[in-house]
């Protein structure tokens, strides 16, 4: 049996951050490529990997301005943009792991009141007074993350370069991916991390599997 796990990069930070703990980049590097390496592990056996994909956009790097704070946040002097790329780094090092970046588009990132505080400001449970950084989010749209996956689960189905595919993801926008993943003879393997998915996603996978239960203690 040879693997190909694919990994949803925003996804899996997103939940490693919430289950696993805020850790260094060199660490979550190692923490996510060993993570990775367990799912060559099963009864029937041990997998080769042919290769890890990860798959993310680069870290925001304009400066957006901020309506509660009424001044302009420069990203590229945060701790995140300098922990992202620091962790792009550490992973692009790892034996048989393959980058895979998409795009921001910066020109249309901006910071908007979350949708739970606006639905409390209508219903008049929550007043404009008591309004505070925390109740803003910020929002910037990937471009080509997704389109990647989908052309590389297509491109190792149809080549025949894997016999399975484990997709670490919760996103049930790959259900035609997976689908046709499938109908070339592909075992494919979503791994949710614990998350919830939608049922369409759940009927179109060979199985489901999530190697560490701390991300089953958190849906």
């Amino acid at each position: 049996m040879k693997t190909a796990v694919l990994v949803d990069g925003g996804f899996y930070r997103k939940r490693a951050y919430a289950c696993l703990g805020d850790i260094s980049p060199q660490a979550r590097a190692d923490e996510l490529f060993t993570y990775c390496l367990k799912h060559l592990e099963s009864k029937q056996g041990k997998s080769i990997l042919y290769r890890i994909f990860y798959y993310d956009c680069p870290p925001v790097r304009k400066k957006v301005y901020h309506p509660y704070l009424k001044r302009t946040v420069d990203f590229s002097k945060t701790d995140l943009f300098t922990w992202t790329n620091e962790f792009f780094e550490a992973l692009a090092i790892k034996r048989k792991m393959a980058l895979r970046l998409g795009i921001i588009n910066e020109n249309q990132a901006h910071y908007q009141i979350k949708n739970d505080v606006l639905k409390k400001l209508f219903n008049g449970t929550k007043n404009f007074e008591e309004i505070n950084e925390s109740d803003f989010i910020f929002r910037a749209e990937q471009k080509g993350v997704d389109m990647k996956i989908g052309l590389d689960i297509s491109s190792l189905s149809f080549k025949k370069q894997v016999n399975q595919i484990v997709l670490i993801s919760g996103d049930s926008d790959f259900v035609s991916a997976a689908k046709h993943a499938r109908r070339e003879g592909i075992d494919f393997i979503l791994d949710n991390l614990g998350s919830k998915i939608k049922s369409e996603l759940n009927v179109h996978v060979d199985g489901i599997a999530t190697k560490d239960k701390r991300f089953l203690w958190k849906n």
